[in-house]
């Protein structure tokens, strides 16, 4: 996670830039005009089944596999090391032993190191063999740390949620919508990976895309529990139409995991594409070196007064800076408004 806004990249222009999303619930077969009205369509059967699925033991799992590929490459995982690339190998790995096709797509960067040469980086890719195929709900986090550490909490544990929702899913699970998981490089040299992703794709292959969730810090020692989605004046920082749906259905499941959070601006992260590319989006995220106020203490726990994640980019942010109770709230979240948007009918129109 980035801390700070970026500047603002020039906006991909689109013919579908702006049109907003039509939600209709497959689950009890009624159309939805309003896109706000689908936060509050009844959960189905795979939101129960996957939300009950999930585990944050083995999450941590591979929070322990993260930290062992840094350990063994230098203490870091940044984009352009071997502890990087180790990580592609990682979750790659996870995903093929679940079943999914997945695919390891490149793009150009500027260079690691202060090096002024572009390189080439690489981002992975890995979709359901069932659903739509015109109609793909997407999640991504991302997969690199910053120079100076592990990067377990940011953003080991948004890598760690994804890859748990994606084996206890599948491959072919009985959905609506194709899903799509991804996993960026280079998020902390400017959302290289997530830009050079969008970037690459045709206009037609964008257009598939109905709406992406971006996960970015979900385990943070301090953390609290926000949420991203039509929060702001403006698109940059609310989304653009259909944003708010997505904030609020993963405010709905976060208080179904006993928590109330609370609704924030994007800041410049993975995201950020998207809204360029006029996609709906929603991000979950727990708080970087902000402080906690009282009243936060008082609702969600923890230390008033204190940073959310002291070991932010730094290299304590190990396996120990990890709260476990954090993550299981988001995990559980996050795997049932996955659920939620895989069972629906999204529409642009």
């Amino acid at each position: 996670m980035i801390a700070t806004r970026r500047p603002t990249r020039p906006r991909i222009r689109l013919a579908f830039a702006g049109i907003s999303l039509i939600l209709a619930s497959t689950a009890c077969g009624s159309a939805r005009q309003s896109p706000e009205s689908d936060a509050k369509v009844p959960d189905g059967p795979l939101v129960q089944q996957l939300t009950g699925a999930v585990s944050d033991a083995r999450a941590m799992d591979h929070l322990q596999a993260l930290q062992k590929i840094a350990d063994q490459h230098g203490g870091n995982r940044a984009s352009g090391t071997p502890g990087y690339e180790a990580s592609v190998e990682y979750v790659t790995g996870v995903l093929r032993d679940a079943g999914f096709d997945v695919s390891i797509p490149t793009y150009q960067v500027s260079g690691h190191d202060d090096e002024d040469a572009p390189a080439t980086g690489r981002n992975v890719i890995a979709q359901t063999r069932t659903g739509h195929p015109d109609r793909v709900v997407m999640i991504g986090a991302h997969l690199d740390s910053v120079p100076k550490g592990p990067g377990i909490v940011d953003d080991g544990s948004g890598v760690a949620t994804l890859l748990e929702i994606a084996t206890r899913l599948g491959a072919e699970p009985a959905v609506q919508n194709t899903v799509r998981f991804a996993f960026f490089g280079d998020e902390e040299t400017g959302s290289q990976g997530s830009n050079g992703y969008l970037q690459s794709l045709s206009t037609d292959d964008r257009q598939k895309i109905k709406l992406y969730v971006n996960v970015d810090m979900v385990a943070s020692p301090n953390g609290g529990y926000f949420v991203q989605g039509g929060e702001g004046t403006d698109e940059e920082t609310a989304g653009p139409a259909g944003s708010a749906t997505i904030g609020q259905v993963l405010a709905d499941q976060l208080a179904k995991t006993g928590v109330t959070p609370e609704s924030i601006e994007f800041v410049g992260d993975d995201e950020a594409p998207f809204i360029e590319a006029g996609i709906p989006v929603g991000g979950a995220e727990n708080g970087d070196r902000k402080k906690k106020t009282t009243e936060q203490a008082k609702a969600w726990g923890g230390q008033a007064g204190q940073d959310y994640d002291r070991c932010y980019h730094t290299a304590c942010d190990r396996i120990d800076n990890v709260n476990q109770d954090v993550l299981n709230h988001y995990l559980r979240a996050l795997a049932g408004t996955l659920a939620h948007f895989a069972t629906s009918t999204n529409e642009r129109h």
